[in-house]
């Protein structure tokens, strides 16, 4: 099972829209919306919000996350009522943004702790590092790359080689080329993310951190585009493997 989302949203349709975008990057992870009134109003709905967290309760926590402030407090009073449940917790987060990261974190496996700090710091780059926790699949990810700012277009460290990955010291490292006709997209960056993001490395794709779905998107990387891959940690080996076949495989979009 996974960590559970509910998506609280005065609209109706906007809550079910970010279920159906972070669908798209995790189709195991259980998201509920709570969306518009109970007379399909603008608005939120208590008993909405409940029925939602119960839905979305799979075992492992639910993460729930809102839009503007009356969504908060309405979110507030549902985990009251509930008897404020520790499986269950209120993120500080961009609506869309957060959604998708959670999604990403949820679907490798990532703790509840662990799914809720991806919702918050989405927008952060900086904080990314800190997203890492003990816990499920050995903590999404064992410690994180430092992001360093701006992604730039490899590492010193990457290989210039044909692609194939080798050790140098402790790094583990590869050039690829994308030959998928939309390059790093969405859906191939939450891929990436979250499979990455299960395992004990600290891995860099031109310089961004290979286990955040939002600074892999920022890359920009279209169709011929180079990917330098610098990888260390237990997994290094394994994670770049993991890069180097979605890549050759064109993430089954060939």
């Amino acid at each position: 099972m996974t960590v559970g989302l509910v998506i609280v949203s005065h609209s109706a349709q906007l809550a079910a829209g970010v279920v159906e975008l972070a669908a798209q990057m995790a189709r195991d992870v259980v998201l509920a919306p709570a969306g518009g009134t109970d007379d399909g109003g603008i608005g939120t709905s208590l008993e909405k919000v409940m029925s939602a967290m119960g839905l979305a309760d799979t075992g492992d926590g639910v993460v729930v996350l809102t839009d503007l402030g009356s969504a908060v407090m309405t979110a507030e009073s549902a985990l009251e009522f509930m008897g404020s449940p520790e499986n269950m917790v209120l993120a500080d987060a961009p609506l869309v943004e957060g959604a998708v990261a959670a999604a990403v974190a949820a679907q490798s496996g990532a703790t509840l702790a662990v799914v809720q700090k991806a919702a918050e710091t989405a927008l952060d780059p900086g904080a990314a590092a800190s997203a890492k926790a003990p816990g499920a699949a050995q903590a999404p990810g064992g410690s994180q790359a430092p992001c360093g700012g701006q992604p730039s277009d490899g590492g010193p460290a990457a290989d210039k080689g044909a692609g194939a990955g080798h050790s140098t010291g402790a790094a583990v490292t590869a050039v690829l080329t994308l030959i998928n006709p939309m390059g790093l997209h969405a859906r191939p960056a939450a891929v990436l993310a979250g499979e990455l993001g299960a395992m004990d490395v600290d891995i860099e794709i031109n310089g961004a951190d290979g286990q955040s779905v939002f600074l892999l998107m920022a890359l920009g990387a279209g169709e011929g585009r180079e990917l330098h891959v610098s990888a260390s940690g237990p997994d290094a080996q394994r994670a770049v493997d993991l890069v180097r076949s979605k890549v050759e495989e064109g993430f089954g979009e060939l």
